[in-house]
């Protein structure tokens, strides 16, 4: 009998033990900290998927090259990872961010990040409409107003503070299709640029992303990056409906970008001056896209100007990527993927200078010193 008990006793222990160390891995894992991203087409992992709408890249051969997929289309607008997914890698995480419209994004798994990012989605909530459906960031932040009560309940209010402001990054990738699908849409946009001058409406959009990345703030997120608006008259869609040369670019779409992002640099600083506590890190992806697509043999590719996927024109710039696409060979040697994306080999670079870069990229640091804060 005593050496039944004994055994009870041991067995009961291991389990214990076992038990313990479960706990501890997860909360080593999570000692890596979590990406929560906000944003549009370049950086969504699949919640258009879950939308009725035309923006959808959950089609061949979107994806190809992602590995965690078995190269099979997840939602991802680009051959492989996006920014989002190979920044998580560099700062350690162990997981992607999952979107948060799948249906596991669920439980523990939204300690370790989660992605409101939807193709077409906007700072402003009419951006994007010629999609039908697509979440503008006013939809994404109360998204993760949502999310922070289930962090409050998975670690306790006091823990799930200090998770988020110590140990989360919170990445915003917005503003491009507030202009080409917004203020420079062909046709629908008409009214919008007869009643509202470019200054008064980078006055809203700036004006809408404060509120946004205020309403943050104040549910603990403290950790920002924050990517201005690229090249958006250098892809190959305008280039193509333009009908440029090569090493042309469409002069008013950079311009209103330039705008924009002048003053979205200014805005930053001010809140990093009002908001206690805050860092908010300015990536400047205009001129980091731009040194790609104007010495683009330096980095090892073959064209900054054609899609490798997608059909039309020129630049095979007005279909977008899917299964009747023609599809180069050479994926890593395209600076963009598709009419619209960069490819995961531009990716790549964009998010190393984003990790560990120029102060001339990113700004007052770069992530990995963020993340350390």
């Amino acid at each position: 009998m005593a050496m039944t008990n004994n055994y009870v006793l041991v067995v009961l222990l291991l389990v214990i033990n076992l038990m313990v160390l479960a706990n501890c891995a997860i909360d080593d894992d999570l000692g890596f900290g979590a990406s929560y991203i906000f944003g549009d087409s370049l950086v969504d992992a699949g919640n258009n998927n879950y939308l009725q709408t035309l923006s959808k890249a959950n089609i061949a051969p979107n994806g190809i090259d992602f590995k965690a997929s078995g190269g099979n289309p997840t939602g991802r607008y680009t051959n492989g990872r996006t920014i989002g997914d190979i920044v998580g890698e560099g700062l350690g995480q162990p997981h992607y961010a999952t979107p948060y419209l799948a249906p596991n994004c669920t439980g523990r798994t939204i300690l370790y990040g989660v992605n409101y990012a939807s193709g077409g989605g906007g700072i402003m909530n009419g951006t994007g409409r010629v999609f039908v459906n697509r979440l503008s960031m006013d939809i994404q932040v109360d998204y993760f107003n949502i999310t922070r009560k289930e962090i409050d309940k998975l670690l306790g209010q006091s823990k799930a503070r200090d998770y988020l402001r110590n140990k989360s990054i919170f990445s915003i990738t917005v503003g491009s299709n507030d202009f080409l699908n917004n203020y420079l849409l062909p046709v629908l946009s008409i009214g919008t640029r007869i009643s509202e001058s470019p200054d008064a409406f980078i006055d809203d959009l700036l004006s809408h992303l404060r509120a946004q990345l205020t309403r943050l703030y104040k549910l603990d997120a403290r950790k920002f990056i924050v990517g201005n608006v690229g090249p958006i008259g250098c892809i190959p869609y305008q280039k193509t409906i333009n009908q440029l040369k090569e090493n042309e670019c469409v002069e008013l779409a950079n311009k209103l970008a330039l705008q924009y992002n002048a003053r979205l640099k200014d805005m930053l600083a001010q809140l990093n001056k009002e908001l206690d506590g805050a860092t908010l890190v300015h990536a400047n992806v205009f001129d980091l896209v731009m040194e790609l697509i104007t010495n683009y043999d330096k980095y090892g590719f073959v064209t900054a100007t054609k899609a490798c996927c997608g059909n039309g024109g020129q630049f095979a710039g007005i279909i977008p990527c899917g299964p009747t696409s023609s599809m180069c060979s050479d994926r890593d040697k395209h600076v963009f993927w598709d009419p619209y994306h960069p490819s995961e080999a531009a990716n790549l670079i964009i998010a190393k200078q984003l990790l560990e870069g120029d102060p001339k990229y990113i700004s007052p640091m770069n992530l990995k010193q963020l993340r350390d804060l």
